[in-house]
């Protein structure tokens, strides 16, 4: 499959941060989505994959957002720009709502390393296994299945005080007294705030949830990278007795993650997840290469 004509970065798009069952085994990445594991792999701009179609890879990796226009349309300054450029072909993912959500249920106050290890032994636990080259591969766990869990098994599998949200969260999904395909069809903050009567779901759950399985592009997740962006670069936008209050602790309230969310969406605009990501991936990286 080539991908001349639709900018791509593989390697950036699953290494932002937004998925955590993908792992990387020579050239080729592997994965599992749904009851399908796959692997794919990016030489130049060509795209190979296999076990898989081309429509599913396609749409997956949302090869149909039009990265041009998004560019134009987010890069309102050098440091964007500058991660534009970094990192051009980052996409945002077509994740399965499901999974995303129990995804970053867990993923709150956690590394991303801790964030993989707690899905792989729900999946281990919970999920069905499956053969792929020889290897073992584990679907993610049904909304059935964890709601029937057992809260010890589910703490086993170092989720801790999150347990308890996925199990109540899981019963509601199960019980089709939650329909998460609904969100789909609404606006972002009503999607918003029917995503947050769920336990567990905070804002920025929510706005990930919106932005990595719901197409909703103008959602701006925070977190304490993202803080710490906005604070770094954007400091001119807030007062500052705001910037200094936040920039002096890792964590915020509510009302000022509203502030520093509502501030990404208006100056982004309705691809402000993207600029989210792209700068997120940005940071990040280059912190780690000044250690």
């Amino acid at each position: 499959m080539k991908v001349e004509a639709c900018p791509f970065s593989l390697e950036a798009t699953l290494c932002c941060a937004q998925v955590f069952r993908w792992d990387k085994r020579g050239v080729w990445w592997y994965g599992v989505v749904g009851d399908h594991p796959f692997k794919v792999r990016q030489t130049n701009a060509q795209l190979e994959f296999q076990n898989i179609d081309e429509t599913f890879v396609s749409r997956y990796f949302s090869l149909d957002h039009d990265l041009q226009r998004i560019s134009s349309e987010i890069g309102q300054d050098v440091h964007i720009r500058e991660a534009l450029r970094e990192f051009w072909g980052l996409r945002i993912i077509r994740q399965d709502p499901w999974e995303c959500l129990i995804s970053f249920i867990c993923a709150t106050y956690k590394s991303v390393a801790a964030i993989k290890q707690m899905l792989l032994k729900l999946s281990m636990k919970f999920g069905k296994r499956i053969s792929f080259e020889n290897c073992e591969f584990y679907t993610f766990p049904t909304p059935e299945k964890l709601a029937n869990a057992n809260l010890k098994d589910l703490e086993s599998c170092g989720l801790g005080y999150r347990a308890k949200y996925i199990q109540e969260t899981s019963k509601k999904v199960h019980s089709n007294e939650y329909d998460l395909e609904v969100l789909r069809k609404m606006q972002y903050e009503p999607a918003k705030k029917t995503l947050q009567q769920l336990p567990g779901v905070g804002s920025k759950v929510a706005d990930c949830v919106l932005l990595f399985s719901m197409d909703k592009l103008d959602a701006f997740p925070v977190d304490v990278w993202v803080k710490r962006i906005l604070v770094k670069y954007y400091s001119e936008n807030f007062p500052d007795i705001f910037v200094r209050k936040i920039a002096s602790r890792k964590s915020f309230s509510d009302a000022e993650y509203e502030k520093l969310n509502g501030f990404g969406r208006r100056y982004f605009g309705k691809f402000a997840g993207y600029a989210q990501e792209y700068l997120y991936h940005y940071e990040r990286l280059n912190c780690q290469k000044l250690k």
